[in-house]
């Protein structure tokens, strides 16, 4: 082959690891074949141990930026993946990329392998369950009407009214619903939180941004303990049928409680 030629050759894409988190290393053995990988389906996801953890990796391209929706979903199926196994699983989040497998074992597991060692140990045989809670608007406008006096008063007044009319009183009343909701929202979340307490290790709730939302609640669970929550799960949607539609999502990996785990203190457990 002549120098041009050898030029003119294409150059063999540089390779990396992408790290999708850390498990022991004794739980997983032969389990990890068909999982689709982060920027290369095809890709085998594979295990780098060190000292009783291992790291989960992929190879990846250099040659192009992460972060494509298939690629957010290929990290999170293979993170929820292992917790279905069920795998104890530290998951890291979406683009930590490695050069090489020395880089794995030294710089990563070597160097933080007590904090790991630690959270493993936290999260050990246990996944985390999400609840999304969403009110039925009408049922709930209706709740408000028949426990607030007030509001009902109001609205009763501005219906005889035409549109252009009453326009201040229109504004207060928007205004009475809204506060009157978040207060009933923040005693359902409440409520529902208190409800899930007997079967869980740990809670982390946020309200979610749409109207008609209660709370998405996070829950770290004991895998022995699953069935009763969602057996419990299912009885809370019967009762609230007609005011709250509940929807579970799970088990997945610990997403919401690595902070927790990695923390000096127990944290929340």
């Amino acid at each position: 082959m002549t120098a041009a030629a050898a030029e003119a050759a294409p150059q063999p894409a540089l390779r990396a690891l992408y790290v999708y988190g850390v498990v022991p290393a004794s739980e997983l053995s032969g389990q990890l074949e068909k999982l689709p990988a982060v920027a290369e389906p095809e890709a085998p996801v594979q295990l780098i141990a060190q000292g009783g953890i291992a790291a989960v990796v992929s190879e990846v391209p250099t040659d192009r930026p992460l972060g494509t929706p298939e690629d957010l979903q290929a990290h999170a199926n293979v993170l929820d993946s292992l917790a279905r196994i069920p795998v104890t699983v530290l998951p890291f989040r979406f683009g930590t990329v490695l050069p090489d497998a020395g880089a794995v074992t030294d710089e990563l597991l070597g160097s933080g392998h007590e904090d790991f060692v630690r959270a493993l140990d936290r999260l050990a045989g246990r996944a985390q369950l999400t609840l999304r809670a969403r009110y039925v608007e009408d049922t709930v406008l209706q709740e408000v009407i028949e426990e607030r006096p007030d509001i009902r008063e109001l609205r009763e007044r501005l219906a005889g009214l035409p549109e252009e009319a009453g326009y201040e009183d229109r504004i207060r009343l928007g205004e009475l619903v809204s506060e009157a909701i978040t207060a009933k929202r923040r005693r359902d979340a409440a409520e529902l939180e208190e409800f899930f307490e007997p079967f869980v290790d740990a809670t982390k709730s946020v309200e979610p941004a749409s109207a008609e939302g209660v709370v998405d609640s996070s829950f770290l669970v004991e895998d022995r303990h699953r069935k009763e929550f969602e057996t419990a799960a299912e009885e809370l949607a019967r009762r609230w049928y007609d005011r709250v539609r509940l929807r579970l999502l799970g088990p997945v990996a610990p997403y919401d409680f690595v902070d927790d785990a990695l923390s000096d203190t127990e944290g929340d457990r």
